[in-house]
């Protein structure tokens, strides 16, 4: 498998190719055309083969975004919990999907990938036995608590070029890859700071599940908003982190900031798990010496940026950018069809996705105030 580099001219051939129905297009900010109910390209190449072990991770519905797209033939859903299975035959999700063991899927003719989208201690180990059978695996956030197991699971992949993709759910946001341009190009000047801030109201169910781990609330969602950070600045050479307990009905760590220090720059990223309708106050803001870029809320279709002095077709001062309906996981699913078929090398290296880890389980070891 090629070596990993964030190649942004695929992608956004790949949105204006293939991701047009959801309106997931453009890197540049621009208007889209209305769309046919057949913008889909025609299948001109076989599907890829993959199936899904587990249904208990937050977002393990997304299987649905592969049921649809013309990239994949699902071949079948994993999950030996009767009582996570019963649930999730009621979703749309899994309507009508082929039911089947571990090992019946990992040895179906033809399978090349396998969605891991178990509970959160699971997936390491589900992940380890996906490479053991030679398969690709996407593999959800965050990725397990064992920082030497991850390392293990990702060095097997290199071995095998087979490939591991992390679920982190916005590495594909128009915003984010447009902000990454700016980046590429040194718009932006020299960054200073990182802004990051997420939080949610968790029901008492989630709360529970959350605190099984170290960091609590910020290993569960803050994994997202540091994969960003260190997207743009790198691993940190500090991580400080201030962590409370402010609910007293559970021992779920649930107001985190996590300050990332570097020799020129400090990413500042907050979480919490207290927030009354937290979703359109999520942002992610990056500061350099020319220029500001501003993503907020997240899941949404608009950013602020504020230039210095004018930069390609962007004015100075203050502007915003409007960009279509961003639907999770699509492009994900895009991305790794092109990288399995080997027509484009991974877009995150193992070198970021370690960080990124290695950061995560520093930010939970601080004790709590």
């Amino acid at each position: 498998m090629p070596e990993a580099k964030f190649d942004f001219t695929l992608t956004r051939r790949r949105f204006l190719e293939g991701l047009a129905a959801t309106g997931v297009l453009s890197s540049l900010a621009t208007p889209v055309p209305a769309q046919e109910d057949d913008s889909k390209p025609a299948r001109t190449k076989h599907p890829i083969r993959i199936g899904q072990i587990g249904v208990g991770h937050a977002h393990a519905t997304k299987l649905s975004v592969y049921r649809e797209s013309r990239d994949y033939e699902v071949v079948g859903v994993v999950e030996p919990n009767e009582e996570l299975r019963r649930a999730a035959e009621k979703r749309p999700a899994y309507r009508g999907v082929r039911w089947m063991t571990q090992a019946e899927l990992l040895s179906t003719p033809g399978l090349q990938a396998v969605l891991v989208e178990t509970e959160i201690r699971d997936l390491l180990n589900t992940a380890d036995a996906c490479l053991a059978a030679g398969k690709h695996i996407h593999l959800d956030k965050p990725p397990g608590h064992s920082l030497p197991q991850f390392e293990q699971l990702l060095s097997s992949a290199a071995r095998q070029d087979l490939l591991v993709q992390l679920g982190y759910m916005w590495r594909y946001h128009p915003a984010v890859l447009l902000l990454r341009e700016f980046l590429n190009n040194g718009w932006l000047g020299e960054v200073f700071e990182v802004t990051a801030v997420i939080g949610k109201r968790c029901t008492p169910e989630e709360r529970t599940r959350f605190a099984e781990f170290p960091g609590g609330i910020m290993f569960e969602i803050g994994c997202h908003m540091l994969d960003l950070a260190i997207s743009v600045l790198g691993a940190p050479d500090k991580v400080i982190s201030l962590r409370q307990q402010l609910s007293k009905e559970d021992h779920l760590t649930d107001h985190v900031v996590t300050l990332l220090h570097y020799p020129r720059a400090i990413a500042d990223v907050r979480i919490n798990a207290l927030e009354v309708d937290g979703g359109p106050q999520r942002r992610f803001v990056v500061y350099g010496t020319e220029g500001t870029f501003h993503i907020q809320p997240m899941d949404g279709a608009q950013a602020r940026l504020t230039l210095q002095q004018p930069r390609g077709k962007y004015s100075r001062g203050m502007q915003s950018l409007t960009f279509p309906k961003f639907t999770r996981y699509v492009a994900d699913a895009a991305d790794m069809a092109q990288i399995i078929r080997g027509e484009k090398a991974p877009s995150f290296s193992r070198e970021h996705d370690l960080a990124v880890q290695r950061t995560l389980l520093l930010a939970g070891q601080a004790t709590p105030g």
